[in-house]
């Protein structure tokens, strides 16, 4: 399977770039980006046309790149301004550029069709803005394993019971039942554990004294930034489900982002409305959450790893397995839809019948 590729995948934080040369690799494209003298971010395909020489292994010329193998020099919308000993610069002396974005300290790239740009499908919500919410930069996971089986991880609530047993589950919420909502352009999983002890994480940033009520709503958007929306209440308040703003709230985000078929990394951060503006905290959750994805890493590695050996039958699956299937739907049919946008139309009929 290959990738959906109009769409806007997340290069890392505004904080990874500078004004130095960086290649990176996403959704099998290799790019270089670099931080223009006016602050913008610069996105070019990291070929030089004449020989293929990563552009990243040349250097940078004012808000060009230089080539380190003849000195053909690119400018940041990837046209060449320069071919050492001639004049003419041949059409095709070019590399592509990709539109790049910036958004509450998350750097965004477009890897489709420039011209399907749209800003406005950048992946953003309220408690961004909202300074009763504190904003937090993770780190960047990098899994040795397909981005789908990261993604559906994703929307997968059922695994934190076995998988996060002293982090972010416990045994109470094993036999919860899961629910799942696949009509809307949001795959959605959620479950509530009731007058349940507090799990390990809300444990230590909780405060609490005695049982809660807590839930997991995971929220999956194509192609593959995940929100998980988690946290806890005493029990005594029996909190509805629409109120759940006046726990203890964190919302986990996932911006995976697919580097080959067998390599993915996934952008993590949060938001919260608890300890805002509290650093140490951040530090504190940041190192629980590592705890936490390094045992969906270790999982997901394994599996990928088995995903290459012969198989002597088709996985199983069961029945909380509705949301991941649903997804991968949605992604095959959209790399279809792609596939035969880029066929385009026929200037004639290949085939006339005659009656």
């Amino acid at each position: 399977m290959s990738f959906v590729k109009n769409a806007w995948y997340v290069a890392g934080w505004s904080r990874d770039f500078d004004g130095a040369l960086r290649a990176l690799t996403i959704v099998g494209e290799t790019l270089v980006f670099f931080r223009a003298s006016d602050g913008a971010l610069v996105a070019l395909e990291d070929r030089c046309p004449h020989k293929l020489l990563p552009l990243s292994r040349g250097k940078r010329i004012g808000d060009t790149i230089q080539c380190g193998y003849h000195g053909m020099t690119f400018g940041r919308d990837g046209k060449c301004v320069r071919v050492p000993g001639q004049d003419n610069l041949p059409k095709s002396a070019y590399v592509d550029a990709y539109p790049v974005q910036e958004r509450h300290g998350i750097v965004w790239v477009w890897m489709g069709d420039p011209a399907k740009a749209d800003t406005s499908k950048i992946f953003d919500m309220p408690e961004f803005s909202d300074p009763n919410w504190h904003v937090h930069h993770g780190d960047g996971l990098h899994i040795r394993g397909h981005y789908l089986n990261v993604a559906e991880n994703l929307v997968d609530p059922a695994h934190v019971s076995f998988v996060h047993p002293t982090t972010l589950g416990s045994a109470a919420s094993e036999d919860v039942p899961v629910h799942v909502s696949t009509s809307g352009e949001v795959i959605a999983a959620w479950r509530w554990i009731r007058n349940a002890p507090p799990v390990g994480f809300f444990q230590k940033f909780g405060g609490f004294s005695g049982n809660v009520d807590r839930w997991h709503y995971y929220y999956l958007h194509l192609p593959s930034t995940a929100v998980i929306d988690f946290g806890s209440a005493d029990a005594a308040l029996n909190l509805p489900e629409e109120n759940r703003g006046e726990g203890v709230r964190i919302f986990a985000l996932h911006f995976v982002t697919p580097v080959t078929e067998d390599y993915t990394i996934d952008h993590w951060m949060h938001l919260r409305n608890t300890a805002v503006g509290d650093h140490e905290a951040s530090a504190q959750m940041d190192a629980m959450f590592r705890v936490a994805f390094a045992e969906d890493k270790e999982v997901l590695e394994a599996i990928h790893i088995e995903e290459q050996r012969p198989q002597k039958r088709k996985p199983i699956r069961i029945a909380i397995d509705k949301a991941p299937n649903v997804y991968r739907k949605r992604i095959r049919d959209l790399i279809e839809a792609e596939a035969i946008e880029d066929l385009g139309e026929p200037e004639r009929p290949t085939f006339v019948q005659l009656d």
